[in-house]
């Protein structure tokens, strides 16, 4: 039998995602993201949900454009620390140990630590409540060729992102392959 939780944002898992702008200043900043996701193919599009207080926000909004470096188990404690320091009040980047490089594309940083990198432009903004969501349509991805598999897809294995579990609230990340997606239900249908 299952129990009613109630209303809440207990989705599983959720993305751990270093969200990358320029701030009003033009300064390199980050942010940790876990709400967010895929939203088209056509064109290829990002979503993730942002808190206007957030530093990250107004960088986001002057830019027009955002990155979305994705955060490793090997850099857990490092990206951890970008979702509780704020931009506003140091170099966040820097006291982290992370570097900033400007991206060919759009008006917006991404951490080179990181081997799987999302260059996002602006496309679209909804308010939801207390967070914004910030649709990008996605202009490049930048990978590091020892992260991919076949020498064109990110190797999920290796890279093996962090992900969030909303509920309590702890960092996990991937685990064994089960199968190949649209193979492994075949069986169904015959």
């Amino acid at each position: 039998m299952k129990k009613s939780l109630g209303a809440k944002t207990l989705a599983q898992p959720t993305p751990v995602w270093a969200v990358g702008s320029y701030d009003e200043n033009d300064k390199p900043n980050a942010m940790i993201a876990a709400w967010g996701g895929i939203a088209s193919s056509q064109p290829a599009s990002m979503t993730v949900s942002v808190r206007p207080s957030r530093h990250t926000y107004a960088g986001i909004m002057k830019h027009k454009a955002f990155t979305i470096s994705v955060c490793t188990k090997a850099l857990a404690a490092e990206a951890d620390y970008l979702g509780i320091a704020s931009g506003k009040n140091e170099d966040k980047l820097a006291k982290a140990g992370l570097t900033a490089v400007a991206s060919d594309v759009v008006e917006a940083p991404y951490i080179d630590e990181f081997p799987l990198v999302i260059e996002c432009e602006l496309s679209h903004v909804y308010e939801l409540g207390i967070h914004t969501l910030l649709v990008g349509e996605i202009k490049d991805v930048k990978c590091d060729e020892d992260m991919l598999v076949d020498g064109k897809h990110p190797d999920i294995e290796k890279i093996l992102p962090l992900i969030f579990n909303p509920g309590t609230r702890d960092y996990h990340t991937v685990g064994e392959r089960v199968g190949k997606a649209f193979d492994i239900g075949r069986q169904f249908t015959e």
